[in-house]
């Protein structure tokens, strides 16, 4: 489960610099993108006994990936271990393909059969395990092979027929139901969560086998292997006929062997096959039938549906599915807990050298860059992957400590090469800055440093691969190794840095060299620090930053954990004197009592910062040097007594030496435009005097640093200038989020509100200062959504810092129990007690002798977690909320009080504490109003999931491209940014691959783009990716999906398929309202487009109510008096309109001519536009009355012609449509 506050956020800004490259780089990475995007060509395939066929590629493809594509093609699929020729010479796996001599547009390239080893025959087992459960969810609903869940085509595939039968809605209508769900339609409180992952019939398994498993046998004797012999299957196929294989180097083939009787001759007739499946086709007839129709169901999948992610998703709810024999699984858990890679086959990865050997490969030229970012992006991915595996391995207790005989909190562990510790304070280490609290911080924060020195990406430094796994409460730290560090103490290694907060403290020529260049760019000062012989210590990073030159020769920096500026609004303990504390911190009640002093502010505020003193700055250095000019052209009267001798001295100078004159005055301005300068410098906090350039020292508040004495006013300056930017978050950064409080952009979780605090330079620790701010701003109720969410966010982190501790005293066979107890007591409204039959190993019998569950509930409450109640954990949840957010939770027992106060609704809660602690419920309806019976028993717990954060590398060349198409864009030029960003994309694909985040941002940017532009295919197209993306990356129900399912069904409505927009729609609806609930800006927008579909569909009675409620909604979050009132109720005047009901609609249009009117003036073309439609309202109405008139007249005339209602025009829907989301088609340069 992937947090959103992971260190991706916490990259550093470097493009500044890289912005410094000259133009001539940047001319030829054009020139090479576009080689790459125009190298694409056909090839032939020609598998061996098939008919070739052909496959379109890329050129800079490499030929192992060309191995991979065909492990993936329908034709070619069931084969794994062959090689490639091309004019029968073999191709070097790792070439690309346009290197290859005599490659060519139509070259026949032959699959080739090369003969198994142990290792490709278990990785074939593997290949074909996944082929015969393709179609099943199970491994993306239980985490595991990076497969996770899509259901966009669920809701597209359906309507397409319908779509596409020429836009006819008469027929459309009489064939098609478009009323939605209950649980979806304005006003119902009922939250289902079982439609959230609904039962797709594509997804049915199909059963190719009974059983496929390792045989008995295993491993083949010595004689066996002299004959190729590699191992042994066991097989019952659909016709219940039990088949025994020999796997061997030549392929497959069914031997004599029996349960009980070894005969491992071949069986007669003799089949050999080189694929498995090829052998299973022949000998069973129902597999041959059922492989072919799952194949043929594979294959209509969307490639974004099949593709594995490159870093697991994990789902917090899932059905309960059938638990079924899986040799393959069987088989990876052995090894995994063996500390062996699946792939590797017995072998371990040397996870340091792979890692530091990628980041060592020259970066010259954009394919060089292209080939060494793709390296660390696909090291790194197996990297986490195998650290994450393993930091399960070591709390489930498969892994032997390194010191068995210390406390287990102190145990250190190696596993697959990977070092791995847990989040304690190990020996008092971080006594002096906070204990356990302090450890638990430090990963994070060592996590954010190395990916900020990754950023930077200095050549030489190295980092080690990192990642942060938090399992049952208990967090784990993975490592790299330094080779050599094992060896030998890690204070005889370390050559640079202290290990004992400045107690000694070393310092090395090597590193202060390659550290002086990741201080610029991350503004850390160069500066001294005394060591324990009082002798001065050049540094240019924290004092914890430890420095470690490896027995590979290579420089290390660890312990990043101080790369960032302290935050004093938070310190541990308290010690400024109140004089030092700007009036600005002190007016929030700053400084505050924090647990640890690690609290550190964000990059993203430092370049704020940095930004405004910029600003201050140059106003200073202009305005005083108008000011000197003016001086200047003064006439040599002016001035007082000292002044005018100044100019007489001058004069007479320059009258004896006529010939130094220029160089004189020269010398004279530019003196004085130095100290000018000099006086800007000093007054913003510049570190020089010449020129701007601020930064800070990490260390003036560390705990045991020492200064030298000549050092004390610049330590100080540090100090004041520290302060500054603690005041300036405070005044300037947390103001600014009023933005975010505009319902413009309103976040709709807790990981949308985390980003939104990020991205402004705020930690999450000072939402109890946002809370009061937002009280402040409650005149207009549209901060509402935001301050209900701050609070809900408050409560589940509370609770989740609560469930860290309340699982660390769980027994492992208890912890199903336990979970359920803890969101019983979090969530439920009945008193919460364990379930007294919840141990499955209690005898029933005894139970029913003794007529009572009494000994297991006195066993159960003798445990800790037993004995916490509802009263007793929200008491906990108000003083963690008190103690580390600085905000009063009103006092509350349980879960209903909450709800009354703040608006919550529980299964947004339930949502929030699953995805932030890795639980798993099981998919089923919850009632959570019962206040007799518990909602959660122990079989809703399915699963608990791994939390993890880890380094995040991408594509520089990429990025730049990405910065340069959003300027382009600004400027209106979006021919060239569609350009750009194309390109971007086939960067980001070439090193990440399609799935991607960064991919999936820029198929949302084309996608925007070509809808402007007028070209709904393409939009569509890239919007169905981008969807299809969000879902997969970031969840089903993320607040992106959301978003892209919305823009999706405008691209569609657009594309002429209203009916699929519509089920889009009702999709984004559902679940908007899951997440977040209906009382939402989001609802208002989304019910405004809904009214609008079901306009062009002519369902008024459905419309209305969506659009009534979008009124509702706007009417709420905006003034009565805003333009996107006066929109809602155009849009119910032009519905009451189709419906012939023409005094409702007068009446709502002069609502919006009345707003138009006052808002933008009676010129404006809404104002104009307005007014026209009420005079053609009045025509209708009056044509409509005379016609009800002469009706009840009873006065025979032909002469008034009878009433016309309009029909919905559907470009005039889009125009609405296109309003309501915010679009406006520009003329295009």
């Amino acid at each position: 489960m992937m947090e959103n506050s992971d260190p991706d956020e916490c990259r550093v800004d470097v493009t500044r610099q890289s912005n410094q490259d000259d133009e001539q780089t940047g001319q030829t990475t054009v020139v090479d993108i576009v080689d790459l995007q125009e190298t694409g060509f056909t090839v032939r395939i020609q598998p061996p006994g098939t008919e070739s066929f052909e496959l379109q590629v890329s050129g800079q493809l490499l030929v192992a990936e060309l191995h991979q594509v065909l492990m993936e093609h329908e034709v070619t699929c069931h084969r794994t271990c062959f090689s490639l020729q091309l004019g029968g010479t073999a191709l070097d796996s790792l070439t690309e393909l346009r290197s290859i001599q005599g490659i060519q547009d139509g070259a026949l390239i032959k699959v080739v059969e090369d003969s198994y080893s142990v290792r490709d025959a278990r990785l074939h087992l593997r290949h074909v395990r996944d082929l015969l459960r393709s179609l099943d969810p199970a491994d993306a609903f239980n985490g595991v092979n990076c497969s996770s869940l899509s259901y966009l085509t669920f809701y597209t595939r359906g309507n397409k027929d319908s779509d596409s039968a020429g836009n006819r809605r008469a027929p459309e209508k009489e064939s098609v139901d478009f009323r939605p769900p209950e649980y979806i339609l304005p006003g119902c409180k009922d939250r289902l969560l079982t439609p959230l992952q609904p039962v797709r019939d594509d997804w049915k398994p199909l059963q190719c086998l009974r059983v496929l498993t390792m045989s008995s046998w295993n491993p083949p004797p010595g004689n066996r292997k002299m004959h190729g012999d590699l191992m042994y299957l066991n097989a019952l196929t659909m016709e219940d006929k039990e088949l025994n294989i020999t796997s061997s180097t030549r392929g497959f083939y069914l031997n004599q062997s029996t349960a009980f009787n070894f005969n491992p001759k071949p069986a007669v007739p003799t089949i050999l096959c080189h694929s498995l499946v090829e052998l299973l086709n022949q000998v069973s007839p129902a597999f041959r039938k059922t492989f072919s129709a799952l194949q043929k169901k594979r294959v209509q999948q969307h490639p974004y549906e099949r593709i594995a992610t490159p870093f697991q998703v994990f789902t917090w709810i899932a059905h309960q599915g059938d638990h079924s024999l899986d040799c393959v699984r069987a088989e990876e858990t052995h090894t995994s807990r063996m500390g062996q890679d699946e792939h590797t086959a017995g072998q371990s990865r040397d996870w340091n050298e792979e890692l530091q050997g990628c980041r060592e490969l020259p970066r010259i030229s954009l394919q060089e860059r292209l080939h060494r970012e793709r390296s660390v992006f696909k090291t790194n991915s197996d990297f986490v992957e195998a650290a994450t595996r393993g930091a399960v391995a070591v709390i489930d207790g498969n892994v032997m400590p390194l010191n068995p005989g210390e406390a287990p909190h102190m145990q250190m562990f190696i596993w697959n090469n990977l070092f791995f510790s847990l989040g304690f304070d190990i020996s008092d280490h971080y006594g002096p800055i906070g204990g356990n609290s302090a450890a638990h911080a430090a990963a994070t924060c060592d996590l954010r440093g190395a990916q900020a020195h990754s950023s930077v990406d200095t050549e030489g430094l190295h980092t080690l691969g990192t990642a942060v796994v938090d399992y049952r409460g208990i967090r784990v730290i993975a490592q790299t190794i330094v080779p050599g560090l094992l060896e030998k103490n890690q204070e005889e290694s370390v050559v640079y840095g202290s290990n004992d907060y400045g107690k000694t403290v070393f310092t090395h020529p090597r590193f202060l060299e390659l550290l002086d260049k990741t201080s610029k760019p991350l503004r850390i000062q160069r500066h001294h620090v005394l060591d324990h012989s009082d002798s001065p210590v050049e540094l240019c990073s924290g004092i914890e930053t430890k420095g470690i030159l490896g027995n590979d020769g290579r420089p290390y920096i660890l312990d990043l954990l101080r790369t960032f500026p302290p935050d004093l609004n938070f310190q541990n303990p308290v010690t400024e004197e109140r004089r030092e504390v700007p009036e600005v911190c002190q007016s929030f009640g700053y400084p505050r009592q924090h647990r640890h002093s690690l609290a550190s502010l964000r990059p993203e505020l430092i370049e704020a910062f940095v930004q405004h003193r910029y600003e201050l700055y140059v106003k200073m250095v202009s305005q005083e040097l108008v000011q000197l000019e003016e001086e200047q052209r003064e006439e040599p009267g002016a001035g007082g007594p000292e002044e005018k001798e100044g100019r007489r001295t001058a004069v007479g100078i320059l009258s004896f030496h006529p010939t130094h004159s220029a160089t004189y005055i020269f010398t004279f301005v530019e003196s004085q435009r130095r100290d000018v300068t000099v006086k800007a410098c000093e007054a913003v906090g510049s570190v020089s005097d010449s020129c701007f350039d601020i930064c800070f020292n990490p260390d003036v508040c560390s705990p045991g640093v020492r200064f030298p004495s000549e050092c004390v006013a610049e330590v100080q300056r540090q100090r004041l200038l520290l302060w500054d930017a603690a005041a300036f978050l405070l005044s300037s950064q947390i103001p600014a989020l009023k933005d975010c409080l505009n319902h413009a952009a309103v976040p709709m979780d807790g990981a949308t509100l985390t980003s939104a605090l990020h991205q402004r330079g705020v930690n999450v620790r000072y939402l109890g200062t946002l809370l009061p701010l937002e009280s402040l701003l409650k005149s207009s109720r549209s901060n509402v959504p935001t301050q209900r969410l701050s609070v809900s966010e408050i409560i589940i982190r509370s609770a989740k810092h609560i469930f860290r501790t309340f699982l660390q005293d769980v027994e492992p066979a208890a912890f199903s129990a336990a979970v359920s107890h803890f969101l019983n007591c979090l969530l439920s409204s009945s008193s919460c007690c364990p379930d007294s039959g919840s141990d499955e190993l209690l005898s029933r019998r005894r139970s029913r002798r003794r007529r009572s569950h009494g000994s297991r509930v006195a066993l159960l409450t003798d445990s800790v977690w037993a004995r916490l109640t509802r009263s007793e954990l929200w008491g906990r949840i108000r003083a963690e909320a008190g103690d580390y957010y600085h905000y009063a939770v009103d006092r509350c027992v349980c879960v209903y009080d909450v709800i009354e106060k703040h608006g919550l609704q529980r299964i947004s809660l339930l949502r929030e504490i699953a995805i932030k602690t890795g639980i798993q419920v099981q998919m089923r309806e919850y009632a959570f109003e019962s206040r007799h019976r518990p909602v959660f028993g122990e079989e809703d717990v399915v699963n608990m999931f791994p939390v993890v954060r880890h380094l995040k590398p991408t594509a520089t060349d990429a990025t730049r491209l990405v910065m340069q198409a959003q300027v382009a864009i600004q400027q209106g030029l979006l021919k060239d940014g569609y350009e750009l960003i194309s390109q971007a994309l086939t960067l980001f694909s070439s090193v990440c691959g399609v799935l991607h985040e960064d991919v999936c941002m820029c198929l949302r940017l084309l996608g925007r783009i070509s809808y402007i532009m007028g070209e709904y295919a393409d939009a569509l197209s890239h919007q169905e990716k981008a969807v299809m993306s969000s879902e997969r990356l970031q969840g089903i129900d993320h607040p992106q999906t959301i978003q892209d399912y919305t823009h999706l069904a405008l691209y569609c409505f657009a594309s002429g398929r209203p009916s699929t927009s519509l089920q889009l729609l009702y999709r984004a609806r559902y679940l908007t309202l899951l997440v977040i609930g209906e009382d939402h800006p989001q609802v208002a927008q989304l019910d405004s487009m809904l009214g609008l579909v079901l306009h062009g569909l002519m369902e008024y009675e459905l419309s209305l109510k969506f659009l009534q409620n979008a009124l509702t909604l706007t009417s709420k979050y905006h003034s009565a008096t805003s333009l996107k009132h006066a929109h809602s109720h155009h849009l119910l005047a032009a519905v009451y309109e189709s419906k012939g009901e023409f005094r409702l609609a007068l009446q709502h249009e002069k609502e919006a001519y009345s707003i138009y009117k006052s808002q933008v003036g009676e010129d404006h073309d809404s104002t104009r536009e307005s007014s026209e439609y009420l005079k053609s309202l009045t025509q209708q109405a009056v044509i409509l009355q005379k016609a009800i008139n002469h009706i009840y007249s009873n006065t025979p005339s032909a002469c008034i012609p009878p009433p016309k209602f309009p029909t919905p025009s559907l470009p005039t829907i889009l125009q609405q449509l296109n309003l309501t989301c915010g679009i406006i088609l520009i003329p295009l340069r």
